[in-house]
């Protein structure tokens, strides 16, 4: 089973390191990663999926909680939740009836092509991890040059009465 994870961090150097080191040393993999700043300059938010059964999951969610940078973990994959998966793909394209079908392809797919050359265009989408697989099999024939993605980054839906009340000073963040 697949557990989406969100931690949030003190926005300090060797936080990713430290964490991704330790879940990597008790031979958990992580799936997808993703991590930016948050409205709050001194906190980073990290979004993990990792696959495995419960007993895993709380391995994984009690590893976090003793880290000292980590502020709080949530599992957000048994709640209502928004998620979704950038994904930059360049694909060959001359001019012409191939480059309209693929313009099609991208409408229909609410993508924008973001940048145009000779033999090639250079395609934005974002969604869920499904929409982004099934563009990818529509490209495929096309000839995929390059492809990049981001790791999935999600929000519980609404207002969120979990949420920890973190000060503005991080010399103030005190670990439990």
């Amino acid at each position: 089973m697949r557990h989406l994870l969100s931690a949030v961090v003190q926005n300090v150097p060797g936080v990713l390191a430290h964490i991704s080191g330790m879940l990597a040393s008790r031979g958990y993999n992580i799936d997808s990663l993703a991590v930016g700043e948050t409205e709050n300059k001194n906190l980073s938010r990290m979004t993990f999926v990792v696959v495995g059964d419960d007993r895993v999951l709380e391995q994984v969610r009690k590893q976090l909680e003793k880290i000292i940078t980590v502020v709080e973990v949530q599992d957000i994959s048994s709640r209502d939740y928004v998620e979704r998966d950038l994904m930059m793909i360049k694909v060959r394209s001359a001019s012409g009836n191939v480059r309209t079908e693929i313009r099609e392809l991208v409408d229909i797919f609410r993508g924008r092509v973001v940048d145009v050359g000779p033999e090639e265009l250079m395609i934005e989408i974002s969604g869920r991890e499904t929409k982004i697989q099934a563009f990818i099999e529509r490209m495929r024939p096309y000839g995929i040059i390059e492809l990049v993605r981001t790791g999935r980054i999600a929000m519980v839906r609404g207002s969120n009465p979990d949420a920890v009340d973190v000060p503005s000073d991080p010399t103030e963040l005190v670990h439990d």
